[in-house]
């Protein structure tokens, strides 16, 4: 993957709470746009890598379904984490 480990633990930080905390929802989502963000650009310069393109579709589901499941539990946290990441709705 293109991240490295402290860039990683960055995410988790700001997002999560703590560097360790890897399993809460918003230092999930938040990894998966980073993720997302980058295949993109890749398939931007390898149009015909359709192997990036369906792992790009995956993400973005899991994504999806992480923030409906945010959105239900804390819509508070759900718009703070869409305006913070930049994801439009």
């Amino acid at each position: 993957m293109h991240l490295s480990t402290q860039e990683k633990k960055d995410i988790f930080k700001k997002f999560g709470g703590s560097e360790t905390n890897t399993g809460s929802t918003e230092a999930q989502i938040a990894m998966f746009t980073e993720r997302i963000n980058f295949i993109t650009q890749h398939l931007k310069v390898n149009p015909k890598d359709f192997a990036s393109e369906l792992s790009l579709v995956k993400l973005v589901g899991k994504r999806r379904s992480l923030l409906d499941y945010l959105s239900k539990q804390d819509i508070f946290k759900y718009r703070e984490l869409i305006k913070t990441l930049g994801i439009r709705k």
